[in-house]
């Protein structure tokens, strides 16, 4: 059984996955300035991850997504990607949009989420 995890293990895979689709490569510092958190947080954070399964270091600390850091990141970013889209379609500003997607991605239960997206998809709000 997957353990439980926590809201800001889930920002910080995401933030993981969505330096390394714009860089190609992701390190400790780029994962602070994403999250606007302190060096000291990410390590503690990074070090919890890499204990948990969910990501590894490699010599030159770099960090990658294990298969289950991906499969967390991947989900929570198709939230934040669906919902933002869907607000700015509402019209909503792109900065707001993205606020409040982050917000809201970590406590949608999925049969709410996918009545979300089958709502969307018919009605042309997301692609």
């Amino acid at each position: 059984m997957a353990m439980e995890i926590h809201q800001s293990a889930e920002d910080y895979l995401e933030a993981i996955l969505m330096i390394k689709e714009k860089k190609g490569y992701v390190r400790s510092i780029d994962v602070a300035n994403q999250l606007s958190v302190s060096k000291p947080s990410v390590s503690y954070a990074t070090k919890r991850l890499r204990e948990n399964g969910y990501i590894t270091f490699n010599e030159d600390g770099m960090i990658s997504l294990t298969d289950s850091g991906m499969a967390i990141a991947s989900k929570i970013y198709t939230r934040h990607k669906v919902l933002t889209d869907i607000f700015k379609a509402l019209g909503v500003s792109d900065e707001v949009a993205a606020e409040d997607a982050c917000r809201i991605e970590h406590d949608l239960e999925p049969e709410t989420f996918d009545a979300i997206c089958k709502y969307a998809k018919e009605h042309g709000l997301t692609n």
